[in-house]
């Protein structure tokens, strides 16, 4: 996890984060696939607020 951050935050990550720097680990959940990873990702993207800040997710929204 630290060595994609790392990739991220030197530009060479995802085209997505390379304009939005520095990239930070804000929650860490494991799941046991990549697909549930995804489908865990998008059900917190779509929490609302007070949901997020539940989970620990201040520095994001802040």
């Amino acid at each position: 996890m630290n060595a994609r951050v790392a990739k991220h935050n030197q530009g060479r990550g995802a085209r997505y984060t390379r304009g939005r720097r520095p990239v930070a680990i804000v929650h860490v959940e494991r799941k046991r696939s990549q697909v549930l990873a995804l489908r865990r990702e998008a059900a917190i993207k779509a929490l609302p607020r007070k949901a997020k800040l539940a989970l620990g997710i201040e520095a994001v929204l802040a």
